[in-house]
């Protein structure tokens, strides 16, 4: 009898222009520039998209999501929640829209009967969401790499048989777009940002409408 292939659905999820709500989205972006999967296997930009999200939730059978979520803990700390556990701590406090929306989306798999087998979230402690613009703070940035370190762990155990892109000649053909559009992937984004003295927490002026003529932006207090 032929075993089923598990389809499994990397999920990062948040905003990439609130600073550390782009966490989610971020490590989506690395996960998939730094690995190729075996076949089934795919890494999504979730972003604030809510309800779109459905259909590929509906379809996984593993599903793992990475999110900025409020335990309470310090800035920058990895809190692992899984299966029936997940739609609770995703709503533990309501931080911006996307959490509601896909809180949603988790609740209508259910309803609908398509619940995948085996949920994971890795969510990390935001230290600031209030910069318009802004990339990941310190605390958050540093917390990437043990963050992807625990996502690629539970895929092994998942069949997804990550291989290192630059090194992957068991999958050739899996190399797949970036789940960012290149304008967004951090490099590009933190270098395009302007001076502290041009871009401060009220916002970002690649991001705000542009002054009417004759008239000069707000300047940062």
């Amino acid at each position: 009898m032929t075993a089923v292939q598990p389809a499994i659905v990397v999920l990062g999820i948040g905003n990439l222009l609130w600073a550390d709500e782009g966490f989610g989205v971020r490590c989506a972006e690395a996960l998939a520039a730094g690995w190729h999967f075996a076949p089934g296997v795919q890494v999504v930009d979730g972003g604030t998209q809510g309800l779109y999200l459905l259909p590929q939730v509906q379809a996984a059978t593993h599903l793992l999501i990475f999110d900025a979520v409020d335990y309470g803990l310090p800035p920058g700390t990895l809190k692992l929640v899984e299966d029936d556990e997940v739609p609770r701590f995703l709503g533990a406090r309501k931080m911006s829209l996307h959490q509601t929306g896909f809180q949603e989306v988790l609740s209508l798999a259910r309803l609908t009967g398509h619940w995948p087998a085996h949920v994971l979230l890795v969510g990390c402690q935001p230290a600031e969401l209030d910069d318009f613009g802004g990339s990941l703070t310190p605390p958050v940035k540093t917390a990437l790499p043990q963050a992807l370190a625990a996502a690629l762990q539970r895929l092994r155990a998942w069949g997804a048989d990550p291989q290192p892109a630059l090194q992957d000649t068991l999958h050739p053909a899996a190399a797949a777009e970036p789940p960012t559009v290149p304008v967004l992937a951090m490099g590009a984004y933190e270098e395009g940002r302007p001076s502290a003295a041009r871009a401060c927490r009220i916002g970002d002026e690649r991001f705000l409408p542009p002054a009417r003529q004759g008239e000069e932006a707000a300047p940062c207090a």
